[in-house]
């Protein structure tokens, strides 16, 4: 039984050797002459203005919120339409009425203002 774990090992023992020597590697290879200009953030070519630090409005985490809820809520969707034959009428109107709510709370967040970017 053991000796089937031994590829294993190996492919381990081979990337622990791997990855320290590919990075000793690359610091030999590289240049190393930072400046002032070389380690100032970069944004689409324009230069930074202000502080990297700035605070976030309420809204913006709420609508990221909002997109991880709507998005694990869609997921649900994918077992539902590969066992869709199986199911019949019953996963029909379940599945109805689960889009339903889905397009309720979608409605309730839009109306609370919630998706308003400005």
């Amino acid at each position: 039984m053991p000796q089937n774990y031994v590829p294993i090992f190996i492919f381990i023992a081979l990337i622990a050797i791997l990855i320290p020597v590919t990075l000793l590697a690359a610091k030999l290879v590289r240049p190393d002459n930072p400046n002032r200009i070389k380690l100032m953030p970069y944004e689409c070519g324009i230069d930074p203005v202000g502080s990297a630090r700035g605070r976030y409005t309420v809204r913006f985490f709420l609508v990221a919120i909002l997109f991880v809820i709507f998005d694990v809520e869609t997921i649900f969707l994918f077992p539902w339409a590969v066992e869709f034959k199986a199911l019949g009428l019953f996963g029909l109107m379940e599945m109805f009425i689960f889009l339903g709510i889905l397009v309720l709370g979608y409605v309730w967040i839009w109306k609370k203002g919630a998706l308003e970017w400005v």
